[in-house]
C-alpha cells in the first residue's frame, strides 16, 4: 500500500492550472484532472479515470468499511464547494469540517458533516453526520440542531421543498452538480441548483468550525463514483459564528417617525425598550437604534448587521419602500429582518413581492384586516422563537389574514388564534374587510399573527402584527416572543427558556415616548389605550418535536 503524497498546496495548484479553470470568481480547483496529487487514500479503491477522481469497489474487491479519499491541501472552515459527481450503484458523499477517526488503527476512516448522495431515491442531498449524530437534515428540510438538558435534538423549522420533487431533478447514473455552503454554522446543500437541505447547528457541544474534506466510497454492494470539476472558495472567517452564544451579533433597530400619539405606535420608545432588554439578556450583542426612519448614513449604517428590526408606519409610508434595491442587497447576504406591527404592511406589487421574499408574508390591502381584539394564544410550534413563551391572552390591533408565500413555503406560524366575528363588523374596505377574509372567519380558519420564515441563502425573517399599544411590551410572553425572534433571525442561539428580562415598570414604559404624557382627562382615545390589558396566562398545551431518523 502507498499514500498519495501532498505535492501541491492550494496556492501552487491554483497557479499551475490554466486560467480557463477560473471562470467562477474566488473558486480554486483542488483536483488537477490528471493525478491524485494533494489527495490521500487507499490506492486499491481510488484512481483517476477519464479526467475524474474515481472510487470503485467490485465483488472481488470490496471494502470492509466506508473508506475515504482525504484532501490534504488544507482544512476547511467557511467555504463554498462545487463539484460534479456520477454514481453507479451504492452510496457516496463528501465529508467537510470532518475528522480522522484513528489514523493509526483505521487508516482513511473519517467522521463529520457529509453532503450525501446515493444511487437510490431517498438520501441524495441530505446532511448526514458520519459517526457524528446521524441524519442532521433530511431532504426537503431546514433544521436547527440543539442540545437541551444534555440531549441532542434535531428540530425541523421549515421546508425547503418536496423531497420527491427534488429527487426528480437528480439524474441517475449521469453527471450532477453538487454545491455545499458552510457559512458559520449554517450549512446549505444544493444539487443541480436546487436547495436540497439546510441546517443551523446550534449544538455547541459537538458542532465543528473546521476540519478535513474527504470523498467517500461506501461499504456494501459494488459501486463506482466519480468526481470532476472540484473547486473550492473560502468564505471570510469573520462570518463564522462564535461558540459563545451571546457574542458576534449586531442588531440594528430602525424606528419610524412619530405616528399615533402618546401610548400607541411608539416606534422609538418601543425599539429602545426592546434594544435595552436584548442587551441585558445577551450582553455580547452589539445593538444600535436609529430614530426618525431611514438612517442619514444610508445603507452603510446597516453594514455588518446580522438582523434589522423595523418598527414604523407602513403602507405607502413604509420607510423601506424607497430603498428596496439597496436593502435587497443586505437580504441577499443573509441578513435577518424583523418587522413589527404597521411595519408588516407595504403596497402590493414590487414592495409586496420583496416582503414575501424577505420575511415570508405581509399585510396586503384589500386582503388583510386590522381590527382590535383579544387574541388567545394557546399553543406554539416546536421552534426556537417559542422558547419560554407561555400561553397568554392580550388585546392589541392584531392584523390577520396576511398574504403569505404560496403553500407557506419556508414559513412557520408562531402566534395563531381564532378572531371573533366582531373583528369584521366594519364595512368592506382596504383594511376593514373583504369577501375572502369574511369567508375564512366564517369557516373558523385559524389566523397567523406572527410568523417566522426562511429564504434561499440562509436569511431569516419574522413578522409580528401586534405592537399597537406600547404598554403591551410590559407583558412577558408578548415581549419574549419578539426578543427570541430577533436573536433567531440574527442566527443566534435562543436560550432554552427564551430571552427573558424583568418586566418594565409603568414609569419605564412611559420613558422615551415621542410626545409628552397628556393630562389624565385627555387620555381618551380608547378605553384600551387608557387602561390597556397586559395579558393573562392560560394553560399551555404540549408541543411535539421532530427527531431525526437514523440513516439505514
Amino acid at each position: 500500500m502507498r499514500t498519495f503524497a501532498l505535492v501541491l498546496s492550494l496556492a501552487t495548484l491554483a497557479f499551475a492550472l490554466p486560467k480557463a479553470t477560473f471562470a467562477e470568481d474566488g473558486f480554486v480547483p483542488i483536483f488537477d484532472g490528471k493525478t491524485l496529487d494533494g489527495w490521500d487514500g487507499n490506492p486499491a479503491f481510488w484512481s483517476v479515470e477519464d479526467g475524474a477522481i474515481t472510487g470503485q469497489t467490485t465483488a472481488e474487491k470490496p471494502t470492509k468499511g466506508n473508506t475515504f479519499l482525504i484532501y490534504r491541501g488544507s482544512e476547511v472552515g467557511n467555504f463554498e464547494l462545487k463539484f460534479e459527481y456520477k454514481l453507479i450503484g451504492g452510496n457516496s458523499g463528501v465529508q467537510y469540517r470532518s475528522f480522522e477517526v484513528d489514523p493509526e488503527e483505521s487508516k482513511w476512516v473519517v467522521g463529520g458533516y457529509q453532503a450525501d448522495f446515493e444511487s437510490g431515491k431517498r438520501y441524495s442531498g441530505i446532511l448526514y453526520g458520519e459517526r457524528f449524530r446521524g441524519i442532521l437534515a433530511d431532504r426537503g428540510q431546514k433544521t436547527e440542531l440543539t442540545r437541551e438538558d444534555g440531549k441532542f435534538k434535531v428540530n425541523v423549522v421549515a421546508s425547503v421543498g418536496d423531497s420527491d420533487a427534488i429527487q426528480k431533478k437528480i439524474k441517475s447514473e449521469d453527471w450532477n452538480e453538487y454545491t455545499v455552503v458552510a457559512d458559520g454554522f449554517h450549512f446549505t446543500h444544493k444539487i443541480n441548483g436546487v436547495v436540497t437541505s439546510e441546517c443551523i447547528d446550534n449544538d455547541a457541544e459537538e458542532r465543528r468550525a473546521t476540519g478535513i474534506l474527504a470523498l467517500q466510497v461506501h461499504a456494501g454492494p459494488p459501486m463506482k463514483v466519480q468526481f470532476r470539476n472540484v473547486r473550492l472558495k473560502k468564505l471570510p472567517a469573520e462570518k463564522e459564528v462564535s461558540a459563545d452564544k451571546s457574542d458576534g451579533k449586531k442588531v440594528v433597530f430602525l424606528a419610524g417617525k412619530p405616528s399615533h400619539g402618546y401610548g400607541s405606535h411608539e416606534h422609538y420608545a418601543g425599539c429602545l425598550l426592546l434594544a435595552n432588554s436584548l442587551k441585558e439578556a445577551m450582553p455580547g450583542y452589539d445593538v444600535k437604534v436609529f430614530r426618525q426612519g431611514w438612517p442619514e448614513e444610508g445603507v452603510e449604517a446597516l453594514k455588518d448587521a446580522d438582523t434589522v428590526v423595523v418598527y414604523c408606519d407602513g403602507g405607502e409610508r413604509h420607510l423601506l419602500n424607497p430603498h428596496l434595491k439597496e436593502f435587497d442587497q443586505l437580504m441577499d447576504q443573509g441578513v435577518g429582518l424583523v418587522c413589527l406591527h404597521y411595519g408588516v404592511e407595504t403596497p402590493k406589487g414590487e414592495p409586496g413581492d420583496a416582503f414575501l421574499e424577505w420575511m415570508g408574508g405581509y399585510f396586503e390591502a384589500d386582503w388583510s384586516v386590522n381590527p382590535h381584539w383579544d387574541a388567545e394564544f394557546k399553543s406554539f410550534p416546536d421552534h426556537p422563537i417559542s422558547r419560554g413563551v407561555e400561553p397568554f391572552t392580550i388585546n392589541d390591533e392584531w392584523y390577520y389574514h396576511m398574504r403569505f408565500r404560496d403553500g407557506m413555503k419556508g414559513v412557520t406560524p408562531i402566534l395563531s388564534a381564532h378572531p371573533p366575528e366582531t373583528t369584521l363588523r366594519r364595512p368592506d374596505g382596504p383594511h376593514s374587510g373583504n369577501p375572502a377574509v369574511r369567508k375564512a372567519v366564517a369557516n373558523n380558519e385559524i389566523q397567523h399573527v406572527a410568523w417566522a420564515s426562511e429564504r434561499d441563502g440562509g436569511g431569516r425573517g419574522f413578522g409580528f402584527t401586534g405592537g399597537h399599544f406600547h404598554w403591551n411590551w410590559g407583558q412577558q410572553d408578548f415581549r419574549t416572543a419578539v426578543l427570541n425572534a430577533i436573536v433567531w433571525t440574527a442566527h443566534g442561539t435562543v436560550p432554552e427558556n427564551g430571552v427573558k428580562t424583568d418586566d418594565p415598570s409603568r414609569s419605564q414604559l412611559e420613558e422615551n415616548q415621542d410626545e409628552p404624557k397628556p393630562a389624565a382627562k385627555k387620555v381618551s382615545a380608547t378605553k384600551a389605550e387608557a387602561q390597556p390589558k397586559v395579558g393573562r396566562k392560560i394553560q399551555r398545551k404540549a408541543t411535539v418535536s421532530t427527531d431525526a431518523k437514523k440513516k439505514a
